[in-house]
């Protein structure tokens, strides 16, 4: 299931929060970063109805565009970010209730809460009470429960929150293989780059309720134009001096150097020029930006639009 988002603006009372905001989330698993108050929870809740826009308007793939909210959240999982558990009951218990509350007669909700439960890698405590959980059990316990009703689109609100490292993959794992594995369509609300980087296909930037960058992680994170990572044998003045007539050059030492080609010179400039210097290229790698330069970059260039340069 993909979703699009038009025009979109949300407001507690007069304070803005999403404003003006039009995005696509594509099938697939899509990163909605952002650092905290961007907006990015106000969003996921506004998908399930859960908010009431000022302006603007979400259409679901598949779904009629008259669809009611609770026709919608029939088809979509929400993980909360705050913790959202039942302590009297047992991980099957919550589980179940949940999977009854979505309108599954009690057989099936039984039968669907053993099998999300094994799937979260829950089967062992599924009996054990939600309350006497560590922190990653009950991140886990949260998934299986927004899996249960089988829905086609999941949001995840910082599902990787609080937890310690081996807690941490597996709660990307698990996302991995409900998106690549099971076709499940994931909106994976985060500030941890890391973790976008290590589930996603593409990602969505927020900063000040406002999207200011969107696109597969191939495009965002693209080789920053004309930089090349070129390791030569042998190294030598000659070399040095041939790279630097095709562009600007960064010696790092052991033939190791970065070129950043002039405009319009085509990169087979460097191997014609190692091949005048008698040395032969041994690798050229296009050199691509980290999403944390991504963000970065796109987050300051937005807050300073709205507040203006630093003095």
């Amino acid at each position: 299931m993909s979703v699009s988002i038009k025009n979109l603006s949300v407001r507690y009372g007069t304070r803005t929060v999403v404003d003006d905001v039009s995005v696509s989330f594509a099938r697939g698993a899509v990163g909605l970063l952002g650092r905290n108050g961007a907006g990015k929870s106000s969003v996921l809740k506004a998908l399930l109805g859960l908010l009431i826009p000022a302006h603007g308007s979400i259409s679901f793939v598949d779904l009629p565009p008259d669809a009611s909210p609770e026709t919608v959240r029939a088809h979509i999982g929400y993980m909360p970010e705050r913790e959202a558990y039942l302590p009297q009951c047992s991980g099957f218990e919550m589980v179940a209730m949940l999977g009854m509350l979505s309108a599954m007669p009690r057989k099936d909700a039984y039968r669907r809460a053993h099998e999300v439960l094994y799937l979260v890698g829950l089967e062992e405590q599924r009996y054990r009470s939600v309350a006497s959980y560590s922190a990653g059990m009950r991140q886990k316990a949260k998934l299986a429960a927004a899996l249960v009703h089988d829905p086609q689109l999941l949001l995840l609100d910082e599902p990787t929150n609080g937890l310690d490292p081996d807690g941490r993959s597996d709660m990307l794992a698990l996302v991995r293989q409900l998106s690549k594995d099971l076709g499940k369509s994931v909106v994976f609300s985060t500030h941890i780059l890391q973790d976008v980087e290590a589930v996603c296909d593409s990602a969505v930037v927020m900063e000040q309720g406002r999207v200011v960058a969107h696109g597969t992680l191939r495009e965002l994170t693209g080789g920053v134009a004309h930089q090349y990572g070129v390791l030569v044998d042998p190294a030598n003045d000659a070399i040095t001096q041939g790279l630097m007539e095709v562009g600007r050059v960064e010696n790092l030492g052991n033939g190791r150097y970065t070129v950043w080609l002039a405009d319009k010179v085509d990169v087979r400039a460097i191997f014609a020029a190692a091949l005048r210097a008698g040395s032969v290229v041994r690798s050229l790698v296009q050199q691509r930006r980290s999403l944390e330069a991504v963000f970065l970059q796109v987050v300051g260039q937005a807050s300073e639009a709205r507040t203006g340069p630093a003095s």
